[in-house]
């Protein structure tokens, strides 16, 4: 009569492909997965279409930054030639007013031998 108690207070295993259950009852059952042909195809049309969306808003943005900046971007680097050819003729000015006040220095300093 013990054997029978025991025999009917033991659990049924759950089957499974290879014949045991998972000890991990959280886990969920390995499922191939599946996509429906239509439904990634539906999602690359929208992914392209935001895409496109997005790269016409960034050309429309770029362009017109470029149509402003490009102004602004012109006068500054002629304002910058003209300042680096003023600076050129100051340059050439002060070289030329240091060789003249040297020579002078050097016309008084000059010890005459005779």
């Amino acid at each position: 009569m013990a054997d029978q108690q025991t025999e009917s207070n033991a659990i049924p295993l759950a089957s499974s492909s290879n014949g045991r259950a998972s000890g991990k009852p959280w886990k969920a059952l390995k499922k191939a997965t599946v996509t429906k042909w239509e439904e990634r195809m539906e999602k690359n049309k929208r992914d392209k279409a935001i895409k496109k969306l997005e790269n016409e808003l960034k050309e429309e943005r770029r362009a017109e930054l470029q149509s402003v900046d490009g102004e602004r971007i012109t006068t500054e680097r002629k304002k910058a030639a003209e300042e680096r050819r003023r600076l050129e003729e100051e340059k050439a000015k002060m070289s030329a007013r240091k060789a003249a006040r040297l020579r002078r220095k050097a016309g008084r300093s000059k010890k005459v031998k005779g």
